[in-house]
Parts: C-alpha cells; sequence; structure tokens
C-alpha cells in the first residue's frame, strides 16, 4: 500500500533541493540526490505548489518512475484553489523517500561495475559529460569507474591504484558536479585538495580547466615560486576550488589571508609522496583546521602503514577503492635490467637511446648534480635534451615541461620531482639512470610511460652497488625484473641464472694493464 502523504497548506514555505541534499529536518546526501535526478529526469531545483519543478513541471513518465521507486505518487490528486495541487509536507515526503532511496543507492554502489561501462552511466551532469567528451574520452579507467559513484554519494574515500590509470579524473569529475551548486565567499574556499609537487598542482587545475569550461567555478593555485600578492588578490575574490601544496598553505593561513572553516570536500593526492616528502605533519595541521562535517578523499599508487594510520584519524568510515594490489607495476610496460658499470653507464644509456627506438623519453637521476652533468653529455651527443630538478625555479621547471610536450626537446633528464603522478603523454621509454633509493620511487618513475593504455619501456641500468635495491624493488613488486645486455634480447626470468652482481662483473670491461698469462698446460 502507498505510504500517506499530508498536504500542507500553500502558505507555507516549500523547501529547497540544495548542495547538501533534500532538506527536511534531515538531509540526505549529494549521492541520493544525483539518483533521484537520474530516476526522475530532472533536477528538482525546489518544491512549489505546482509540485516537482525545474524550470517546468516534471512529466508523468518521471512522476511514475518516481512513484515505482517510493511507493507513493507523491502529489496529492485532490485539487486546491482551483486546479493547484497542494504542497507535500517536508516530513511526509522524507517518509517516502528515505528508505527506498537509500536501499536503492547501497544496491548501486554494491553492484560489480562493468569496467567498460560508458561516462553517462556514473550520474554525471550533462555540461560535464560534454565537457569529458570534447577531451576524447568515452569510458572510465577502472579507478574512474569503482570511485565516482560513491564521492557523489558524499562518501568519505580511499582510492589505491597504479600511477597512469586517470586518479586525477577520480575526484575532479565528482568534485565539479558537487561543487556546481553554491556560492563561494571571500578567503573561504570551499573545496581544497593537497599536492605534494608544484607540477601535480599546476596538473590538477589543467583538469580542473578541461572539463569545467562548462561550470563557473572559481580556482586558485597555491604554491610556492609565485607573488603572495596574485594569490591574495585571487583568494579576495572567492575560491570553489583551492589546489595548494601544504607548505605555502601554511604560509597563506599563518598570514591570516585564508580560512579553512568552509571547506566542504578535502582532497588528499599522492599521500604516499607527501609521506617522503615529510609532509605529514602539515597534513595533520590542515586536518585539524578544518571542520570535521566534511568529505575527504584520499588518493595514493602504495598504502604504507603511515598512510593508513592518517586515515583512520581523519576520515570517517571510508570506502576503499583499489583496482589493484598496491605497489605494483603497469602490465602494458616492458620492463628490463641493463647490468653495466659506473665508469660505463652513460656510454651504455646513449647506446640505449640510439639503439631502441626512444621517441619521447624521461631519464631519472637520484642527484640533481647528476641530472645537470649527464643533461650536459647528452647535449653534446647532439640529442635534443632539457632538464628538470628541485633547485630550478618553477617558471623554468614549468618552460622544460612545456617545451617537452611541444616536442621541441625529446629527452628530459629529471630528478624525483617529476616521478609523481605528472601526466605526459606519448612517453615511450623511461630509463633509471640510478637504481632508486627507495623501492615506492620505482614504480612511480616507471609509470610515467605506458599511460591511458599504451604501451611503454622502462630500462633500469644497474651496477654490483645496485644489488640490494633490486632485489627491494623486485620484493615490493612481486616480480622478477628480466635482465638484458646493452645491446643483446631481453632475457626470460628462467633464463637468468647468473646473480646480480656476477653479472655486472661479466659485464664489465676487462681492466687495463698486462695480459694474464695462459694457465699452464
Amino acid at each position: 500500500m502507498p505510504l500517506p502523504l499530508f498536504a500542507d497548506p500553500p502558505t507555507r514555505q516549500s523547501f529547497v533541493l540544495t548542495a547538501v541534499g533534500l532538506r527536511t529536518g534531515r538531509g540526505i546526501g549529494r549521492g541520493a540526490r544525483s539518483g533521484l535526478r537520474t530516476l526522475t529526469g530532472s533536477g528538482l531545483s525546489s518544491l512549489t505548489a505546482m509540485g516537482l519543478r525545474t524550470g517546468r513541471r516534471i512529466g508523468a513518465g518521471a512522476r511514475s518512475r518516481l512513484r515505482t521507486l517510493t511507493g507513493s505518487n507523491l502529489l496529492p490528486s485532490t485539487p486546491h484553489h482551483g486546479s493547484s495541487p497542494f504542497l507535500i509536507g517536508p516530513h511526509a515526503l522524507w517518509r517516502a523517500v528515505r528508505r527506498p532511496l537509500c536501499d536503492a543507492f547501497r544496491a548501486t554502489a554494491a553492484r560489480p561495475r562493468n569496467p567498460f561501462l560508458p561516462f553517462s552511466d556514473l550520474h554525471l551532469s550533462d555540461a560535464l559529460l560534454k565537457a569529458v567528451e570534447d577531451s576524447g574520452y568515452t569510458e572510465p579507467t577502472a579507478i574512474q569507474a569503482a570511485a565516482i559513484p560513491p564521492v557523489l554519494m558524499g562518501r568519505d574515500l580511499i582510492g589505491v591504484a597504479q600511477t597512469g590509470t586517470g586518479k586525477t579524473a577520480s575526484f575532479v569529475l565528482p568534485m565539479i558536479d558537487i561543487l556546481a551548486e553554491g556560492r563561494s565567499r571571500a578567503r573561504m574556499p570551499r573545496s581544497l585538495i593537497l599536492e605534494p609537487t608544484r607540477e601535480l598542482a599546476a596538473q590538477v587545475a589543467e583538469n580542473f580547466e578541461k572539463y569545467g569550461k562548462y561550470h563557473k567555478l572559481s580556482m586558485v593555485l597555491l604554491i610556492g615560486g609565485v607573488a603572495f600578492g596574485d594569490q591574495d588578490r585571487a583568494l579576495e575574490k572567492g575560491v570553489d576550488v583551492l589546489i595548494a601544496t601544504p607548505g605555502r598553505l601554511m604560509d597563506q593561513h599563518a598570514r591570516g589571508k585564508i580560512l579553512l572553516s568552509g571547506v566542504d570536500v578535502l582532497v588528499i593526492d599522492e599521500a604516499d609522496r607527501m609521506l617522503d616528502m615529510g609532509f605529514i605533519p602539515d597534513v595533520e595541521k590542515i586536518c585539524t583546521l578544518i571542520k570535521a562535517e566534511r568529505q575527504t578523499l584520499l588518493f595514493s599508487a602504495t598504502m604504507p602503514p603511515p598512510i593508513k594510520k592518517l586515515a583512520d584519524c581523519f576520515m570517517t568510515n571510508p570506502k576503499m577503492v583499489e583496482v589493484s594490489r598496491p605497489a605494483t607495476t603497469n602490465a602494458d610496460i616492458a620492463q628490463s635490467i641493463v647490468l653495466t658499470d659506473s665508469r660505463s653507464k652513460r656510454d651504455v644509456l646513449k647506446d640505449l637511446i640510439f639503439s631502441d627506438d626512444v621517441r619521447t623519453g624521461i631519464i631519472f637521476c637520484n642527484r640533481k648534480t647528476t641530472v645537470r652533468d649527464l643533461a650536459a653529455s647528452l647535449k653534446r651527443s647532439r640529442l635534443k635534451v632539457g632538464q628538470i630538478h628541485g633547485d630550478m625555479e618553477q617558471a623554468d621547471r614549468i618552460r622544460e615541461l612545456d617545451r617537452f610536450k611541444a616536442e621541441e626537446i625529446n629527452i628530459l633528464v629529471a630528478s624525483d620531482v617529476a616521478a609523481r603522478g605528472l601526466d605526459i603523454k606519448g612517453v615511450s621509454h623511461v630509463f633509471n639512470y640510478d637504481a632508486p633509493w627507495h623501492p615506492d620511487d620505482y614504480v612511480h618513475r616507471i609509470g610515467r610511460t605506458g599511460r591511458a593504455g599504451q604501451k611503454g619501456v622502462a630500462i633500469t641500468l644497474v651496477t654490483p652497488e645496485d644489488a640490494e635495491a633490486i632485489a627491494q624493488i623486485e620484493k615490493l613488486t612481486g616480480q622478477k625484473i628480466p635482465r638484458r645486455s646493452a645491446t643483446g634480447p631481453t632475457k626470460s626470468v628462467e633464463e637468468q641464472s647468473i646473480g646480480l652482481p656476477e653479472a655486472a662483473a661479466a659485464a664489465a670491461p676487462a681492466p687495463r694493464g698486462r695480459r694474464p698469462k695462459p694457465a699452464p698446460a
């Protein structure tokens, strides 16, 4: 039997569907609003004397679908003052829709998702879908299909996925729809995205500009290397989306130029990189400055124990979305190890660049001085080379990245500042000139190639001193990396019968000096 609904006089104020949900004394979340919009074919902006309206009355078919969902017509048939129906009381409507809506959305969230479903099935707005289509995308990645629906429902979320799988869009897209309603206030951002590096922050800003071009959302980039005055003026105008590095954000807060009490959505991106760079104390401080009634999203490629502890402290019943085992590498990347020695490493790298058909490549080094010296050496070999490291000014780093993206140069020598999250299309090769000191960095370095379903090649130059580092990488990723010579074919795992130090010694050139005497017959 349909639930009874009691009509209220038209003089009573009708309630409004706002960004916080359906206001009926208690609110249902943004996800329920999004699902209700999909089920009824209506944006449902307000409840007036003419029924559910968004500038026009919803059709009979939409009411029928809503009636099927809730077990009630929602619109009394008894006329009042001529042909106008009664207003629906807020408590009556809440009693009618609360339980069936919650059950329906729980069932939708729990249902296994087809990895090839279109973006249109993710309950995103038409304007956002058009922007996604303009960008050339038709199907979400696995992390996007799994993360976007719970984010729209207002859930806290932990997303763990390999680099290059579209983690950025999995929070940018739903945030644009969530923030589409509401008004920004001076110095009080409505959402905050924390990034470990300036390059990552700039990349997220580019994503917001690309996907939010049909929305009127204000955005401010708060990073070092930019004058305070420009950022102060932008904050005074009001901010919907604030993208910041922890250090500059704390500086602006200490200067009294920003208030975080109005943040409704907090995103902590590349959380494991935050840990490596020592930003976790700042992140914890920032979390305490934001109201507890917020939505928190945490994304990372790996999930070390300190990050799990951070999530336990500052997130409320988060949904875990893990599309692959933490610290696994992309199957589209052909990995290999080239055995060499310290003296021959530079020559071996040049031979690989000339023999492996490298269209565009990134070479990673552990030290800034190595980046500078190696870039100079490759330029002397008439290669089109650029460099990027932490000692460069922000403007110079952006200029080098732009040259690389525009294919003015095809080789970029970089320190680990470029290893996390940078999305540069078409990188065919990644070379680890130095084996990374931390095993996690290996996953992030090689993740610069093989992105968005493309194939990639990752080659690591290994000396006998790197044996322990390689063993730690293989332990973390759970796979044996094939060995190869500088010019020979890659050996399969079964063919790798020679140990790393011995193989490197065998590959090294013979020492200079007198030739050894032959053994006696």
